[in-house]
């Protein structure tokens, strides 16, 4: 399983805000510091959920050491809400990575060991942390899940084990599981003689407009190197399982073109996607790249270091139509950076970690990643600093305006749709690309509704207060 950069240890609370001027007013915050106990090594946090707050995890820490389920505010209250490895054999799991909102309210994830075979668990946990075990691996079905889940139209989720599967390689899985817990096995990577496919998946899978599914893999493709896996590539599969691979990296004379992807892709408004390659490029300390569904690669950056290295986690679009992510090292005091990149590559590094004695402000952000809040505010972790040494919460406003996200991100016509943002409560329309819906249910933080007939692909609004409201992505109709 390929894995970048170091994990450090433990954590406490502390309150830093940085303001920078520039271009643009930047607002830096430490909501959390992680003491141990509450969990340490943080792994990003889940876009906003339904209550209007936060969901995470850790991958160690908490009750037994095993990791932690967390909540916190969008100002910053923190609660503990479950720890791994409660029960016997760790039958709940051990080792957390990541978690999704679903449409029945619930969060899913997957801890990548423990459970009833020791390769790990799918999850499901209620807002208020009860934890319910949906699947343990048993290594021929996958094992080690270390990415979050991808809810689709069908109302399945879709993940990736990082080794495991059918053909004795030991070199990861694409899975389909029911919110009730039944798994389908899609695809065993390694297929193929030299594993041209690709091996180790440790990226989340995303479905992009055109129904099918893309991701990443950390090694193989067209030599080995990754943990004697090869660079990786970025593959796309269908609902079914047919899978077909889009780019093979280092395929540009000494890795130009990037190696090692980490972390998710995203698809913006143009249907193009992007990506980060925690090393290679020009330099050797990873890319920024663009991604054409049928597979045309454009680097759009390579890092110095000195403007960020080893970007293991994904890339958050935001509402001003660029994108913004972290780097595990480099900046100006080598511990990362949260930089912002536009859609044709221009780069600017917002903040360098470790700016503040005993990098009270954290370090090295990991595979997490950004999410930005419908209050348009950014969200993250680091994996090491803070109080403790155990990583950090924290928050960046660059002056984005609010919007809306729903969940799910597409849907058949009558199928039902949260829209989650601020202040909505007394919303007096929504409309999907256009057309208008039904109202069912408002609160300050949610508003229920369904897909109306004649509904098309693209942005849903709601009118609240006199002011409108966008979505941040298109709302795919098949």
């Amino acid at each position: 399983m390929c894995k970048v950069g170091l994990w450090k240890v433990i954590i406490l609370l502390c309150l830093f805000r940085v303001t920078m001027i520039g271009a643009e007013a930047q607002t830096f915050t430490t909501l959390h510091s992680f003491s141990g106990t509450d969990g340490a090594y943080p792994l990003g946090v889940a876009s906003q959920t339904t209550n209007g707050n936060l969901y995470g995890s850790t991958f160690l820490g908490g009750a037994n050491g095993n990791g932690t389920i967390f909540e916190i505010t969008p100002g910053g209250t923190f609660t503990k809400l479950y720890s791994f490895c409660s029960q016997s054999g760790c039958a709940d799991g051990e080792l957390p990575y990541g978690l999704v909102q679903a449409t029945d309210g619930n969060l899913y994830g997957g801890a990548s060991y423990g459970g009833a075979n020791g390769y790990g668990t799918i999850f499901k946990v209620n807002l208020s942390g009860k934890l319910t075990t949906l699947h343990s691996f048993d290594s021929t079905d996958g094992a080690y899940p270390v990415a979050p889940l991808d809810q689709v139209t069908s109302g399945n989720l879709y993940g990736t084990t990082a080794n495991g599967g059918a053909n004795g390689s030991d070199a990861g899985t694409v899975f389909k599981i029911t919110p009730g817990g039944t798994l389908t096995s899609l695809y065993s990577f390694c297929s193929q003689s030299g594993c041209p496919d690709g091996t180790h998946p440790n990226a989340a899978l995303i479905q992009a407009i055109n129904g099918d599914l893309y991701g990443t893999t950390c090694g193989a493709g067209l030599e080995f190197a990754c943990n004697g896996s090869g660079p990786g590539t970025v593959f796309k599969i269908t609902p079914g399982g047919t899978l077909t691979t889009v780019h093979s990296f280092c395929s540009q004379s000494d890795c130009a073109d990037g190696e090692y992807p980490t972390a998710a892709l995203v698809q913006a408004t143009n249907e193009d996607l992007y990506g980060t390659t925690s090393q290679g490029g020009a330099d050797g300390y990873g890319t920024v790249y663009k991604i054409t569904p049928s597979g045309t690669l454009t680097t759009l950056h390579s890092f110095s270091g000195t403007d960020g290295a080893y970007p293991a986690a994904g890339l958050a679009y935001a509402t001003d139509g660029n994108f913004y992510a972290e780097t595990y090292g480099g900046g100006a005091n080598g511990y990362g950076t949260v930089f912002k990149i536009t859609p044709g590559g221009t780069l600017t590094s917002l903040y360098s970690f470790c700016s503040q004695s005993g990098c009270a402000d954290g370090a090295n952000p990991e595979l997490g990643g950004l999410t930005q809040d419908t209050n348009g505010t950014f969200y993250g972790t680091t994996s090491g600093g803070g109080a403790n040494g155990y990583g950090t919460v924290f928050s960046l406003s660059v002056g984005l305006h609010a919007f809306i996200e729903t969940v799910p991100t597409s849907g058949k016509v009558g199928s039902a749709v949260t829209i989650l943002g601020n202040n909505l409560k007394g919303a007096t329309s929504v409309t999907f690309n256009g057309t208008p819906s039904t109202i069912s249910f408002d609160s300050s933080s949610e508003i229920k509704t369904t897909v109306p007939i004649g509904a098309t692909t693209g942005k849903v609004e709601v009118t609240v207060s006199g002011h409108t409201l966008s979505s941040n992505v298109k709302f795919r109709v098949p």
